[in-house]
């Protein structure tokens, strides 16, 4: 897949979707991030939706609002970034304020500025550059002073990509701890793409 720039941005219009259909539909489209070392973008071909108050797994379960959650209260399209395990890891802002759901960006197949993500993160195996939620951000140059900004302005945005049909869904990844909401199937994911996670 050969991508080049100018990336268009996906309108603030486009994430006022419900949380699952917008998880869905970020699947195709493109994450790019500009920095002054240069330009990285990457097709999304994973996603995980994580719906809030009732969702055991969601950080704000419970419409938990702490200093790392204040973000997800607010408007769709925003950038939740937050650290695991060392790892940046970023997130959309789904769901109308004050409803704090979010989407968590699992995995993307690199389309440009590669060169560079490899010399940030070098790996034996192209599959491995991207293929996480921490290696991703790191390839890219995401990280936590992200946090707050907008997926429809530079220089961290969301660009149009292309309609994908062969979606599958699943549980999520690493939420074992978070009792039946283990189970619930609001992962999204290329079907036989190499970049995915798992």
């Amino acid at each position: 897949m050969d991508l080049q720039p100018p990336f268009q941005p996906l309108p603030p219009e486009f994430y006022q979707q419900p949380t699952l259909e917008l998880a869905r539909s970020l699947v195709g489209h493109i994450l790019v991030k500009d920095t002054e070392e240069g330009l990285t973008a990457g097709v999304i071909v994973e996603t995980e939706a994580y719906l809030g108050e009732h969702d055991q797994a969601a950080h704000s379960f419970g419409k938990r609002r702490t200093k790392r959650t204040e973000i997800m209260f607010s408007e769709p399209g925003h950038v939740y970034t937050y650290t695991m395990h060392t790892h940046c890891l970023i997130n959309v802002v789904a769901a109308e304020p004050g409803n704090p759901q979010a989407i968590l960006i699992r995995a993307v197949e690199p389309v440009y500025g590669i060169e560079l993500m490899q010399a940030r993160r070098p790996v034996d195996k192209m599959k491995n550059l991207t293929n996480g939620p921490g290696k991703l951000t790191k390839a890219m140059g995401i990280e936590m002073s992200d946090y707050g900004r907008t997926f429809f302005q530079p220089p961290l945005i969301i660009a149009e990509g292309a309609s994908v049909e062969n979606i599958a869904t699943g549980p999520r990844i690493g939420i074992d701890n978070s009792g039946p909401a283990k189970d619930y199937p609001y992962r999204f994911w290329i079907k036989d793409n190499p970049y995915r996670s798992r």
